[in-house]
C-alpha cells in the first residue's frame, strides 16, 4: 500500500484551456475536498498507520445511528463517502481535523488518481478485447465470434486466462503521474492533464507524491 497522504474527490467532467504559448491543453475538472479526518489509525492499536476521512457532507437525519456515533466522534454530522489513506506519522492528525486542497496540491505537481471505471456490461471478445471478427460478408458465417479456443489433445482443455467475452469495465483503475494544470483552492477545484478514470459525478481518490 502507498504511505501517501491524499484527498477524495468528484469528477465534474472534461474541458479545455489554453496556455500562454496559446496552445490546447485537455483537462479533467475535479471537485477535490474538503474533507475531515475522522479517525486516526495507528500501527499500535490497528496494526497500521493510516486515516479515516469523509468527503461528501450527509445530512444528519440520513446517517444510520452507529455511523452517527462514529461521526460525532470528529464533530461531523456525517458524510456520503469515507475511505482511508495510510501514512507513515499518524501523530501529524487528529479527529476533526480539515484538510483542504491548499493544504496537499499545488500547481505543477504530479499525481496519482484513483477510480471506478465506466462499466460496460457483459460485451464480446472484439470489444471487449480488440479481436479483428471475420468477414463482413453474408456468406460468412463467422462475423464476431471468437472462434476456437481448444488445444487439441493437449492439454485438452481451455487454458486459465484465455481472452473471452465477459464483464467490462466497472474495475479499480489507478492513474499514474498526472500533471496538474491549475488548482483553485477558493472553488476546491482542481484541473488535471487528460482523462481520469470514471464517470461524471463519480469518487475520485487523488494521491499526493
Amino acid at each position: 500500500m502507498p504511505k501517501t497522504m491524499g484527498l477524495l474527490g468528484k469528477k465534474i467532467g472534461m474541458t479545455r484551456i489554453y496556455n500562454e504559448m496559446g496552445s490546447v491543453i485537455p483537462v479533467t475538472v475535479i471537485e477535490a475536498g474538503p474533507c475531515k479526518v475522522l479517525q486516526v489509525k495507528s500501527e499500535s492499536t490497528d496494526g497500521y498507520n493510516a486515516i479515516q476521512v469523509g468527503f461528501g457532507a450527509k445530512k444528519a437525519k440520513n446517517v444510520t445511528k452507529p455511523l452517527a456515533g462514529h461521526f460525532s466522534k470528529a464533530d461531523s454530522e456525517g458524510f456520503y463517502n469515507v475511505r482511508e489513506f495510510r501514512i507513515l506519522n499518524p501523530d501529524d492528525y487528529q479527529a476533526g481535523q480539515d484538510i483542504s486542497l491548499d493544504d496537499l496540491f499545488k500547481t505543477g505537481d504530479i499525481i496519482d488518481v484513483q477510480g471506478t471505471s465506466k462499466g460496460k456490461g457483459f460485451q464480446g471478445v472484439m470489444k471487449r478485447h480488440g479481436f479483428s471478427g471475420g468477414p463482413g460478408g453474408h456468406g460468412s458465417k463467422f462475423h464476431r465470434a471468437p472462434g476456437s479456443i481448444g488445444c487439441s489433445a493437449w492439454p485438452a482443455r481451455v487454458v486459465k486466462g484465455k481472452k473471452m467475452p465477459g464483464r467490462m469495465g466497472n474495475d479499480t483503475v489507478l492513474k499514474k503521474n498526472v500533471l496538474i494544470v491549475d488548482v483553485r483552492g477558493d472553488e476546491n477545484l482542481i484541473l488535471v492533464k487528460g482523462p481520469v478514470p470514471g464517470a461524471k459525478q463519480s469518487l475520485l481518490k487523488l494521491f499526493s507524491k
